[in-house]
């Protein structure tokens, strides 16, 4: 194993920043906690090219800390609809109104207290710290962890505890030789590299900074690691969607709960089962539940599971007489719906 330190990493993966980084991020350009803290929530299993036009229109409407913490639910997820992993936003807003009430407004600059926020695991604490202060605290996030087992040769799936203790000492011992003043480039050096040359499918290896200690080049490992986590087979889910319309062809949403898949978001009534939506249908609606016309199927696959979802659409039905629109069921008008989180495949559905 190559040893953690010398001259063989840090200094070497500094230099080739310095002729390649990205240095024209919008979150870069002012580099403040709060966009820092933005880009790398949003950045959590997302690619830069897809964030940078979502982090553009979140920070146009929430310009500061205290502006995303006042915002309403509705306002914050309407803005994330369509990046996905929903709980990184509702952290992200439950994270704001927890810095309002306790930190002045500001994200702390202590490990302990940005640990101790909602949504900010141990690797974007210290990526916020390096970043927005040039504080000297590693990160691990999946780029770093792929090319840590490369360089080092460490076989074994990331994601397991043992092995990831081992990353953290190695990535910890590479602070040691970046220069007080370069963490921020450090940092950004680290995810760089793994985005553009140690990718996961056909690493540039010739034109690698440090391929001269990389013991995945060397033993011909560079395809085996990272080792995979291993496989599983996705269970599959069927559900049924109600897209109902009024006269007036207004459609129906309704809130999701807080927790559970697409949580807080506004999307179309929705129950396991035909039998079950007819239940709905018939304490909530006016109307013929037989008469609604079958849409093909939507397929989306969450983490855990593949959800096949069957959308029945039916026209000009009405709220019965003693249902009223609420804060979780209302009526909106199509040019509304962008003001709304909507889930993304539900969004495609209304073609919105």
């Amino acid at each position: 194993m190559a040893e953690a330190g010398g001259d063989a990493f840090a200094p070497r993966l500094l230099a080739w920043f310095d002729r390649h980084g990205r240095i024209d991020l919008p979150w870069q350009h002012p580099r403040t906690p709060y966009r820092v803290w933005l880009s790398e929530i949003m950045l959590q299993q997302t690619q830069v090219a897809t964030v940078i036009p979502y982090f553009l229109r979140f920070i146009e409407r929430f310009p500061t800390l205290p502006d995303l913490a006042a915002a309403s639910t509705d306002d914050v997820m309407a803005h994330w609809a369509g990046l996905g992993y929903y709980a990184r936003a509702r952290n992200l807003h439950a994270a704001a109104k927890a810095c309002v009430a306790e930190h002045g407004g500001d994200l702390p600059r202590d490990f302990d207290a940005l640990h101790a926020l909602p949504g900010i695991g141990r690797s974007t604490a210290g990526a916020i710290l390096s970043q927005a202060w040039n504080d000297r605290f590693p990160i691990l996030d999946g780029n770093v962890k792929r090319v840590l087992t490369r360089f080092h040769g460490i076989a074994g799936w990331p994601g397991l505890p043992a092995v990831e203790k081992q990353l953290w000492a190695l990535a910890d011992g590479h602070l040691r030789d970046v220069p007080d003043g370069r963490l921020a480039d450090y940092t950004q050096a680290q995810m760089d590299f793994g985005a553009t040359l140690c990718t996961r499918a056909k690493p540039a290896c010739v034109v690698c900074p440090v391929q001269e200690d990389c013991v995945a080049r060397r033993d011909g490992l560079t395809g085996a690691l990272p080792t995979s986590k291993p496989s599983k087979t996705l269970p599959e889910r069927e559900a049924i969607a109600l897209w109902l319309e009024n006269a007036a062809g207004d459609i129906l949403l309704q809130r999701r709960p807080e927790t559970g898949i697409w949580a807080s978001l506004w999307t179309l009534p929705q129950a396991d089962t035909e039998a079950g939506m007819r239940d709905w249908f018939a304490r909530e609606m006016k109307g013929k539940f037989d008469a609604a016309e079958d849409l093909p199927v939507v397929v989306h696959t969450f983490s855990h599971y593949r959800l096949h979802l069957q959308p029945l659409r039916l026209r000009k039905v009405a709220l019965r007489d003693a249902v009223r629109d609420n804060d979780d069921l209302r009526w909106v008008a199509r040019g509304e719906l962008a003001t709304l989180g909507l889930p993304a495949p539900i969004r495609k559905l209304l073609g919105n």
